[in-house]
């Protein structure tokens, strides 16, 4: 999501402090507290990116169970400071992550193939703070890009958000995707970012996530020589302390 990339995978080269509010938990097998630690679980690797450059806490994520293409996994955390800024992003990645790429995904995968990419994904969302829970999808022009590659776009899809949590950019439109209706956000991570947020908030969501490129191939000019080279299920926190958990979460390229 948001506020990304080049500058954390720049402070992993250095060390990187973070104030608590409250105490995380006790480290079990399958989970990482540590800033921009990982789990990896099958094919997809957990995330636990941490920015919080305006504020303090701490941030879990942990792997539940698997089987095959399908998993459980969950995120606590506790952060203060403003709301205005996001403090973490818990993630379950498939395919490309700043110079992490998993294999046997499917990804990448070309827009003009018109290549179908379901998912599905039933989540607890928090009861309070302000976050939002969606997918990420980012974009290369190049099928092989590596850990200095800025993607050429990226593209969230908002299911869940509370608290007034607010995607880059202006609205441009209200648009009817996958039998749902979506506000279209145009914005900028230093590439171009456009961002549907569901209307009605939702807590589990069956998609072709490859409906959502072709609206903006049609309607906002993407190129279809883009390669579609990650998908991520995440939830950004901006502020509050709360659990994810993720009842089963999977993503398929057909």
């Amino acid at each position: 999501m948001r506020l990304r990339r080049l500058l954390t995978r720049a402070a992993l080269a250095g060390s990187l402090t973070v104030g608590t509010t409250g105490m995380a938990p006790a480290v079990r097998p399958g989970t990482t507290c540590e800033p921009n630690g990982s789990v990896t679980v099958g094919r997809y690797r957990l995330d636990n990116d941490i920015y919080a450059e305006t504020g303090t806490g701490w941030q879990c994520v942990w792997d539940s169970w698997n089987s095959g293409a399908t998993i459980g996994w969950g995120a606590s955390w506790s952060w203060g400071g403003p709301p205005t800024s996001a403090k973490s992003v818990a993630a379950s990645v498939l395919g490309w992550h700043w110079g992490w790429t998993s294999t046997g995904t499917g990804l990448p995968v070309r827009l003009s193939d018109e290549r179908s990419v379901q998912t599905g994904w039933r989540f607890q969302p928090p009861r309070s703070g302000v976050f939002a829970v969606g997918y990420d999808l980012f974009l290369h022009d190049t099928a092989t890009p590596d850990a200095n590659s800025p993607p050429t776009g990226e593209v969230m899809i908002w299911l869940y958000r509370s608290g007034g949590a607010r995607p880059p950019g202006t609205k441009v439109d209200t648009v009817k995707v996958g039998r749902t209706t979506w506000d279209l956000y145009r914005g900028t991570a230093g590439w171009p970012v456009h961002t549907f947020v569901r209307r009605v908030n939702a807590s589990s969501a069956t998609l072709d996530l490859a409906d959502f490129l072709a609206h903006l191939r049609a309607a906002e000019g993407l190129s279809p020589d883009n390669y579609l080279t990650g998908v991520e299920a995440d939830i950004e926190v901006f502020q509050g302390s709360g659990q994810l958990n993720t009842n089963s979460y999977a993503t398929k390229i057909a």
